[in-house]
């Protein structure tokens, strides 16, 4: 049986809003509803093979029809996706007999990554990608979907009960645990336990903000950059100064440079959280974005550094520059001017650098991606209340 996808699928299939009739040919339509972006991307990827492995590693006593939507999660005032409210429209909605939601949204209980949540009374479960780390996305995602759909499906379905024992979900990095929900509506959550699960879910974050694609925003800064480095590769006294730090010194000056502008860019663009609805979630924002930053500056950084070399090595002659330095110049005289001009010109650069998009502040900073997110969800409820009152 093959999956269908997305928004054109064929929505045909009997529901009946509680549990697969008994008597007849079974089949469970499982709706996978996922935020666009990466969640999409990834889910993409394997959708195709779900249904066969659904029935060699849940059960093969029913079809799978797996199908899937790609659309915004909505989130209530308290910034949460409301899963039993969703799995209630939803399900009826598209005729879903199980409902499974990724997000890219981190979620916490307390101090612990959630990496998903489960409503069996609901037919509902949701997954949370940042929580499954930056590495093996594809296989994680894959495992946690698999996971909880047989957890729905040997509840709901079935009528069997579903484990509660500790099983490792979505890699080997940290083994989930269960964890009571505060919801009642919400039986259990699986969450990542200590310092180790806590940094899975940074490096997660950190992934979904793409820092890579900062360069092309900072274009502003590298021209900046390239024109002070440009002054190191030209003046003799910069050759003797790089010649003359250590690899030690070196290292600072080229951290203190990419501090700077990392400081400067979230100053420029407000990227700082200072309140939000609990003082863990403000302190895993305010990481992410710093480290998204920097992960972005030192790949500007590397490109810089990379037109510096090439520069000096293209512009000064060996002889000229060993003259310079009272000894003979190869290849490491090169590079540690290369990396004193790139650090001079990150300097500059940082002065007056900014993000040259709205959609790469929203990508640096989770914080600003979920305040769109709650003025998308508001706009959304007031079009309903319009329309309600025009009926």
């Amino acid at each position: 049986m093959a999956p269908v996808h997305d928004e054109g699928a064929d929505e045909s299939a009997a529901y009946d809003g509680d549990r697969i009739d008994e008597h007849s040919s079974p089949t469970v339509v499982v709706g996978l509803l996922c935020d666009p972006g990466l969640p999409s991307d990834i889910v993409r990827t394997f959708i195709d093979d779900l249904e066969a492995d659904l029935s060699a590693q849940v059960t093969d006593e029913v079809g799978w029809d797996v199908r899937m939507r790609t659309e915004p999660l909505r989130i209530d005032a308290e910034n949460q996706v409301p899963l039993v409210n969703l799995s209630r429209l939803v399900r009826p909605k598209y005729r879903w007999d199980l409902l499974v939601c990724v997000t890219d949204l981190p979620r916490q209980l307390g101090t612990n990554p959630v990496v998903a949540d489960i409503s069996v009374d609901s037919g509902a479960a949701l997954a949370s990608l940042p929580a499954l780390g930056a590495w093996r996305l594809r296989k994680r995602l894959r495992d946690t979907v698999l996971y909880l759909i047989g957890e729905l499906g040997k509840s709901r379905i079935l009528e069997r009960p579903a484990g509660r024992e500790r099983r490792e979900v979505g890699g080997k990095l940290r083994p989930v645990r269960w964890v009571d929900h505060p919801d009642a509506e919400i039986e259990v959550s699986l969450a990542l336990v200590g310092w180790r699960g806590r940094l899975r879910l940074l490096a997660g974050m950190i992934r979904d903000n793409k820092p890579w694609r900062l360069v092309p925003e900072l274009s502003t800064a590298l021209a900046a950059g390239s024109a002070a480095a440009a002054f190191g590769i030209f003046y003799g006294s910069i050759w003797a100064l790089a010649d003359a730090l250590s690899p030690l010194r070196q290292m600072f000056i080229s951290l203190l440079a990419m501090g700077s502008m990392v400081v400067w860019l979230i100053l420029y663009n407000r990227l700082w959280e200072r309140r939000s609805a609990s003082k863990e979630k403000t302190i895993l924002y305010n990481a992410s974005t710093v480290a998204s930053l920097l992960c972005g500056v030192a790949a500007a950084y590397l490109v810089l550094f990379a037109v510096s070399f090439v520069g000096a090595f293209t512009v000064i002659e060996p002889d000229y520059l060993g003259q310079s330095l009272g000894h003979p110049a190869g290849i490491v005289e090169y590079l540690k001017l290369a990396w004193l001009s790139s650090s001079l010109g990150t300097f500059a650069g940082a002065l007056g650098s900014s993000l040259e998009s709205e959609d790469a502040v929203y990508r640096a900073a989770y914080s600003r991606r979920e305040r769109q997110r709650r003025q998308h969800a508001r706009q959304r409820r007031e079009q309903e209340e319009r329309e309600h009152h025009e009926e």
